[in-house]
């Protein structure tokens, strides 16, 4: 098919045509700085007022759009019962969609915790990347550590993508800013009740829900992307995320039929980034060979 090849390409392209060669990863910040040093990126850390944030970033154009990509919950269980001593995602996938993404302004941000990621004067509490992952505290230092990188770019517009919980983030993070251009979530965890019920595991009590915040965020231009074989995050919550919102004018969900919780996103992704989110009135805008709801 048209949209597989030119995906393949793409990809293709994007391994022999970087700044560096890439040699065999190790461990996962090795793994990391390879696809960040290949697609030109400079490692970083955003300091706010709880966290330093590690961040990988490729400004190009200072003074166009910022375009943030926020990680998922990374690594933070090793099994339903034992927690991660580190959540740092062992598999960059959200770095290798940031890295594949043209935009003139790219960021890549990690949770709290990750890739060296420190808490000022103490070491990261488990807590940030279990029942306190969407905490308050941890919302405003992703809400800080964009204002840092907006106003050193000379942005006045973002443009938000995250990933499964980062998903959540970027929606709880566009809650209380007024320069999001776009917001887009793949495989988003957009109502931690409903999914950690469907899972049967403990309820995130330190955490904000991003559905509650649902009607505050209605009328930015939005993508809600899921996989039609995640059987993590079903598309059943971004479209009670939808139905919440009660603006389909401005909130596309799209389904991707090969993709599944962690896999399918990077082949896809190429034809993902040819569509813009837009506010419109009238029927959704397919994406070739993607379901359009």
């Amino acid at each position: 098919m048209l949209f597989k090849t030119t995906a393949v390409i793409v990809y293709a392209a994007f391994f022999l045509a970087g700044c560096a060669t890439i040699s065999g990863a190790l461990d996962p910040q090795t793994k990391a700085n390879q696809i960040a040093d290949r697609a030109c990126f400079s490692k970083e850390s955003i300091p706010t007022h709880i966290f330093k944030l590690a961040a990988y970033t490729r400004i190009k154009d200072p003074g166009k759009p910022l375009t943030v990509y926020i990680e998922g919950d990374g690594r933070a269980w090793l099994s339903r019962t034992r927690l991660a001593s580190d959540p740092t995602p062992f598999h960059p996938l959200v770095l290798t969609l940031a890295a594949l993404d043209r935009s003139p302004n790219v960021v890549y941000l990690a949770r709290p915790c990750q890739y060296d990621s420190t808490a000022y004067e103490k070491p990261c509490e488990s807590s940030y990347w279990s029942d306190r992952r969407f905490s308050e505290e941890v919302i405003a230092s992703t809400d800080e550590a964009i204002d840092v990188l907006s106003k050193r770019v000379g942005a006045s517009q973002i443009n938000l993508i995250g990933y499964s919980g980062g998903g959540a983030v970027a929606v709880l993070v566009a809650a209380r800013r007024h320069d999001i251009l776009s917001l887009r979530t793949i495989a988003g965890n957009l109502d931690h009740e409903a999914v950690n019920r469907r899972q049967g595991v403990s309820p995130l009590n330190g955490s904000l829900n991003a559905i509650d915040t649902a009607v505050q965020v209605s009328t930015i231009p939005q993508e809600h992307l899921v996989g039609a074989k995640d059987k993590i995050v079903p598309g059943s919550v971004a479209q009670d995320f939808a139905r919440r919102a009660n603006n389909p004018s401005c909130i596309k969900i799209i389904e991707i039929p090969e993709a599944s919780h962690s896999s399918g996103w990077v082949e896809a992704w190429p034809e993902i980034l040819r569509r813009t989110p837009a506010c419109k009135d009238g029927p959704n805008h397919s994406i070739p060979n993607l379901k359009s709801r």
